[in-house]
C-alpha cells in the first residue's frame, strides 16, 4: 500500500468518506477507488492482503508448518492480521539443496562473464564509506512469505560498491548546501505519482493539506485511541512542517541526530542525491545480495534466529504494537547508523533501522521474468492494488517493524511506495557500479 502523504489520505466519495484526516476530494465518481487513509500503508507493512499468506514454494523445500509463532495478544494481531511466522519450520537440507539446484543451472558463460575482483579506479574518494560487493551468483526471494518473495531464483551479478550505511543526515545535508536542492517533503503537495490517465488526476487537494508536509507516527497511548473504522491506519498522520530537517514536525531538530539515517526522502530526493555523487540507487537485487552477506537461504542478515543468544541485532519494535514500544534494542525512533553489527560484507543496518530505497520500479511478479543478470527491475510500475500509482521498491524494514504486524526486516522481504513520498521511517542507500555508474531509469 501507499504512503502518499495527500494521495494516501483522500476522500473516497462512496461509504469510505466516514475516515477522518481527509486531504483530497475527487471531482469525480470514477475516482473513488482511490483509498483513504487507510492508504497510507501501514505504513510500514507488507501489504495487508498478501502479508498473510503463506506460499507453498516452487522447490522442494518443506516445511513443516508455516502458521505464525507470534502469539495473538497485540491489538494488530486480533484486529488487522497474524503475520506469517518468519522463521518457518522448513527443511533446512532441501532448501539447501533447491539452492544449489538453481545455481547450477545458470549457464556458465554467465558466471564466468561476471565481474568478481575488485577493479581500480581514477577517483577513489567517490568510495569513500563504501564496500565492494564482489559480484557472484546467489538464490534471491523466499517461497515462505507474502507471494510477492516468490519464487526463488537464481541471479548473477557483476560486483559493485556499496555505502557500508545508510546515508546520514550529515551526508544529505552536504548535498543541500552544495546545491541548494529542496525535497518533495518541504513543497506543496503535487501529483507526481499517478499515472498519466488516472481518474485521480482530477483530485483536488484540500487546502489544510495543501502544505509542505510529510507522513509520521501518532502516539497511540491506549486501544481506545485507535478509530475502528480508520482501523491500523489511526497512528499515520500528514503532518504539515515535517521533513528531512524536521522529522517529527517544524519544532523537531536533527541537531542532534547528524549520524542518523536522513527520513522523509522520496525516491525523487534519492535519486538526486546520487546524482550529485556520483552513485545510484541499487537495484533490488543488488540489495538483496548485499543484505545476505554472501550467505544462502538466511532469514536475516546474520542466521535464521532473529534474537541469538537474546541479543538484538537491528533496530525494530519491541513491544505490543503499536501501544508500547520496551526499547529493548535501546532505540525509540531511528538509531545512529554503524550501531548495531555489520553482516559479513561489512554492511551496517540492512536490517531494519529505515527503509531504504531501490532503483526499480515495483511489480509483484517480477521475479518470474526477470532476468538472470544483473536485473534492472520492470520496465515500469504495476501494483494490482493500487494501479494507478507508480512505485518504487522498498528493502530492509524499518524502526516500526515488529513482529505483531510487520516483519519487513527479512532479507527477502519486500515493500514499495510512491517515488514522490518519502516518510519519517524511510531513508536510502548508493551504489557505485563497474565502469561508468549506470543511470537510474
Amino acid at each position: 500500500m501507499s504512503k502518499n502523504p495527500f494521495l494516501a489520505m483522500a476522500v473516497l466519495v462512496s461509504a469510505t468518506a466516514a475516515l477522518a484526516g481527509v486531504m483530497l476530494l475527487s471531482g469525480k465518481d470514477d475516482a473513488s477507488s482511490a483509498s483513504a487513509i487507510a492508504r497510507a500503508n501501514d505504513a510500514d507493512s507488507s501489504d495487508n492482503d498478501n502479508a498473510g499468506e503463506v506460499t507453498g514454494g516452487n522447490g522442494g523445500a518443506a516445511s513443516s508448518g508455516t502458521e505464525s509463532s507470534v502469539s495473538p495478544e497485540s491489538w494488530a494481531t486480533r484486529n488487522v492480521y497474524l503475520p506469517p511466522n518468519p522463521e518457518p519450520d522448513i527443511d533446512r537440507e532441501a532448501l539447501a539443496r533447491q539452492t544449489e539446484s538453481l545455481k547450477r543451472a545458470v549457464p556458465k558463460a554467465v558466471t564466468e562473464s561476471l565481474v568478481t575482483e575488485q577493479p581500480s579506479v581514477d577517483d577513489p574518494s567517490r568510495l569513500d564509506g563504501m564496500v565492494w560487493i564482489p559480484g557472484g551468483v546467489f538464490v534471491m526471494g523466499n517461497d515462505f512469505g507474502p507471494p510477492d518473495e516468490a519464487p526463488r531464483h537464481a541471479v548473477a551479478l557483476d560486483g559493485f560498491w556499496m555505502d557500508s550505511h545508510e546515508v546520514t543526515n550529515r551526508q544529505f545535508q552536504a548535498f543541500v548546501d552544495a546545491t541548494g536542492y529542496v525535497t518533495t517533503a518541504e513543497q506543496p503537495p503535487t501529483f507526481r505519482s499517478i499515472r498519466p490517465g488516472s481518474p485521480m488526476q482530477n483530485a483536488a487537494i484540500l487546502e489544510e493539506y495543501n502544505q509542505p508536509g510529510s507522513i509520521c507516527s501518532l502516539q497511540i497511548n491506549s486501544e481506545a485511541d485507535i478509530d475502528p473504522v480508520k482501523g491500523p491506519y489511526s497512528w499515520w498522520d500528514y503532518v504539515v512542517g515535517a521533513d528531512w530537517k524536521h522529522p517529527l514536525g517544524p519544532k523537531d531538530s536533527i541537531d542532534d541526530f547528524m549520524d542518523h539515517p536522513v527520513v522523509h526522502v522520496s525516491w525523487l530526493d534519492a535519486k538526486a542525491y546520487c546524482d550529485w555523487a556520483g552513485k545510484s540507487l541499487p537495484t533490488e537485487a543488488q540489495w538483496e545480495y548485499a543484505s545476505r552477506g554472501g550467505h544462502e537461504g538466511r532469514v536475516y542478515p546474520w542466521g535464521n534466529t532473529r534474537n541469538p543468544d537474546g541479543t538484538w541485532l537491528h533496530n525494530i519494535w519491541q513491544g505490543n504494537f503499536p501501544l508500547e514500544n520496551t526499547l529493548a534494542d535501546g532505540f525509540e525512533r531511528t538509531s545512529p547508523v554503524g550501531r548495531f553489527p555489520a553482516n559479513d560484507f561489512g554492511l551496517f543496518d540492512m536490517s531494519g533501522n529505515v527503509w531504504e530505497w531501490c532503483a526499480d520500479y515495483y511489480q509483484p511478479d517480477y521475479y518470474f521474468n526477470s532476468p538472470i543478470k544483473n536485473p534492472p527491475g520492470p520496465k515500469d510500475s504495476f501494483d494490482p492494488q493500487e494501479p494507478d500509482y507508480i512505485k518504487r521498491v522498498q528493502r530492509g524494514g524499518s524502526f516500526m517493524c515488529s513482529e505483531q504486524y510487520c516483519i519487513g526486516y527479512r532479507v527477502a522481504s519486500r515493500m514499495k511506495g510512491e517515488e514522490d513520498t518519502g516518510a519519517f521511517h524511510t531513508g536510502f542507500r548508493c551504489v557505485v557500479n563497474v565502469g561508468s555508474d549506470s543511470p537510474d531509469r
